[in-house]
């Protein structure tokens, strides 16, 4: 599969807790089939600068431009998709707020018997998860070795991007695709599709964790392709 001639740049929005790396997998399959691919290392200190620190590296882009994002990645690409050059959105099991919303508002009620990350209490404004529960939270089908790399290296997550709210949601106006991992436990799969039908996305489901872009690069990478390559055709 060659990536079409008219295909979007794509945008790839890591979440909390992990950095860009996660994505080198997803990386690798989209450039072997030609797609132009940037990633964006976001200090997720503040929904603000990391919409800044996206549009940065959008605007050293061609015109038309595919956002994806990863958990709260998908508030980032929310907020940063109102960009003139975006032209589409992918959520990986991420957080697809509406207007005024933020990941805080959306886990403020969670469903009874919902799975509750392991986020410990803040210290000087930061998050981080407890390490021992990282594994089984966010990445269960990671092999264990990477697993615990991942926890071990764990980046801190601002208080002021939990709570950074979306001016305007860009997937009002622009088409998204949505992949629902469906042993995710972070993200409850009943609230990714409650997400997903509101913002009217394709929605595909994969049997995975919260951290699918690292133990199903494939599937996440074949999403990825078909909505560049409905863009392409726009």
């Amino acid at each position: 599969m060659t990536a079409p001639q008219t295909a979007p740049h794509i945008v790839l929005v890591h979440g909390g807790f992990v950095d860009g790396s996660g994505w080198l997998e997803v990386f690798k399959l989209l450039r072997q089939d030609g797609y132009e691919v940037s990633i964006v290392q976001n200090p997720t200190t503040s929904l603000a600068g990391d919409v800044a620190f996206t549009k940065r590296v959008m605007a050293a882009r061609p015109d038309k431009v595919l956002l994806v994002g990863h958990s709260y990645g998908g508030v980032v690409i929310t907020e940063a998709g109102n960009d003139p050059k975006v032209a589409g959105l992918v959520y990986v099991t991420a957080f697809a707020p509406g207007e005024g919303e933020s990941v805080a508002k959306l886990i403020a009620n969670p469903a009874p018997g919902a799975p509750v990350p392991p986020i410990l209490p803040p210290e000087e404004g930061l998050l981080l998860l407890n390490r021992t529960e990282f594994a089984a939270s966010f990445a269960g089908d990671v092999a264990p070795d990477l697993a615990e790399f991942m926890a071990a290296s764990q980046v801190p997550w601002g208080l002021d991007a939990l709570t950074g709210e979306v001016s305007k949601a860009s997937w009002e106006s622009k088409p998204s695709w949505y992949l629902v991992a469906t042993d995710d436990k972070m993200i409850p799969p009943p609230a990714q599709r409650a997400m997903a039908a509101r913002a009217g996305s394709k929605v595909t489901e994969v049997a995975a964790s919260h951290a699918v872009y690292v133990s199903r690069p494939a599937d996440v990478a074949r999403i990825i392709k078909d909505a560049a390559d409905a863009i392409a055709k726009f």
